[in-house]
């Protein structure tokens, strides 16, 4: 079979695999501009979600008639739940933009699919959070503007009321002091379900949310030495202990096996007392709450506290005729006014200090910027792998059937099973 036709089956299998969720796509080897080089066309997921469609808006109209313009850039806006199916029939037609955005974690698919060359910025991106700078075999491909961070959240009064100490950065609970907290919280009688754990969710919210405790309890998803295999890592004596600790969350009644669609809402209608989310929960919270708003880094579990890194982000494609006018708005795009107006608009991490600097909220002593120290401390990259959406897609499977009952080492063993034959299928993965 041609390599490149096997490329784009491959990783548009991976795509379809990934409902709800923005997953792998096809090999395209070249991209479109209108009306030749002097301007370049932009696509983003965001057309749902005007706040950050707006301040992407806003930095391209800054860089188009900032007078040293390359190209103009023209934005064209997909929603998030067709922009896959767009890249896929783009790429697998040759018409890709020349600039793009990214689910973080699939930013390896994309460059080994030959989706996107290597960035070349004169922006220092080693002032960015680790997290927000996409890497494969040792070169750049993708830089975002922002990250999320994974947290706990609570009530003051709750805490107080049951006895249970607020986890800190520097104390976070273990896993003794999170079953004693969920008991002595449960024992309010305040709530049907102590904790909120986001159970209703979907496609990426899976590994994302879930992976994170997977790689405390000392497991993974993926032996990270080569990334060939997931046996021994996946389904290990550790990855069965996290399983079935999580299944034990729901058994003890501390969880829902399956939660309300919306948990913020819950959690602050008073439905829970004690919400795994993400910092894009906060603000919201926070003018709820009000000082009875505490915010908590998640369980350490054995080997520290951990949250997923990364989030969406911008590459060059591999095949745009005017490379050096995307990089030069990608790099001007990374200015720390944008990189502050963007975060803002989104109620996200800054992905550096400088514009943290900018934001009251994520500055220095500002409410949100316990989300920085999450990230800078805690945060562990999805596997860096191409293999990545097979991955994701196989371990939100494995999650729902645990939850479902079933024999965790049984499920674990099918995962491990189907994510090497998929490796050994694409050659490894290797270039």
């Amino acid at each position: 079979m041609n390599k490149r036709f096997t490329r784009i089956l491959a990783t548009s299998i991976a795509a379809a695999a990934l409902v709800g969720s923005l997953g792998a796509c096809g090999k395209g080897s070249a991209s479109a501009t209108s009306d030749g080089t002097s301007e370049i066309t932009m696509w983003t997921h965001n057309a749902g979600n005007p706040e950050e469609l707006a301040a992407i808006k806003s930095v391209v109209d800054s860089y188009n008639k900032s007078g040293a313009a390359k190209a103009q850039i023209k934005v064209q806006a997909f929603p998030q739940d067709s922009y896959n199916d767009s890249v896929v029939s783009a790429a697998a037609a040759g018409k890709l933009p020349c600039i793009v955005d990214i689910d973080g974690p699939n930013v390896p698919n994309w460059a080994w699919a030959k989706y996107l060359t290597p960035l070349k910025l004169s922006a220092d991106l080693s002032k960015n959070l680790p997290s927000t700078v996409a890497k494969w075999e040792g070169q750049t491909y993708a830089v975002g503007y922002y990250d999320v961070a994974l947290a706990m959240l609570a009530r003051a009064s709750d805490l107080k009321a049951a006895g249970v100490r607020a986890a800190t950065v520097e104390k976070p609970w273990t896993k003794e002091e999170f079953q004693d907290a969920l008991t002595k919280l449960k024992a309010l009688g305040k709530w049907q379900y102590p904790l909120d754990m986001g159970t209703a969710g979907s496609g990426e919210w899976l590994p994302y949310a879930y992976s994170p405790f997977l790689q405390s309890f000392g497991a993974d998803l993926i032996n990270r030495d080569g990334f060939q295999s997931a046996d021994g890592t996946l389904n290990g004596d550790k990855a069965v202990a996290w399983a079935e600790w999580f299944r034990g969350l729901a058994d003890q009644g501390f969880m829902a096996k399956k939660s309300g669609k919306d948990s913020t809402q819950d959690f602050l209608n008073n439905k829970s007392g004690l919400l795994y989310t993400g910092s894009w929960a906060a603000d919201k919270a926070r003018t709820a709450l009000g000082k009875d708003l505490v915010v908590m880094p998640t369980v350490d579990l054995g080997n520290g506290p951990k949250v997923g890194g990364a989030s969406w982000q911008w590459g060059v494609t591999s095949g745009c005729k005017n490379a050096d006018a995307a990089m030069d708005y990608l790099s001007y795009s990374l200015k720390p006014e944008n990189l502050a107006a963007v975060a803002k608009a989104t109620g996200t991490i800054p992905a550096t200090d400088e514009a943290a600097a900018l934001l009251p909220a994520f500055a220095e002593g500002g409410a949100n910027r316990i989300f920085m120290e999450f990230s800078r401390n805690y945060a562990v990259m999805r596997p860096e792998t191409p293999a990545y959406p097979f991955i994701a897609t196989e371990y939100g499977k494995a999650v729902q059937d645990i939850l479902a009952g079933a024999d965790p080492k049984t499920v674990l063993d099918k995962a491990v099973k189907a994510i090497d034959a998929n490796i050994k299928s694409n050659g490894g993965y290797k270039n």
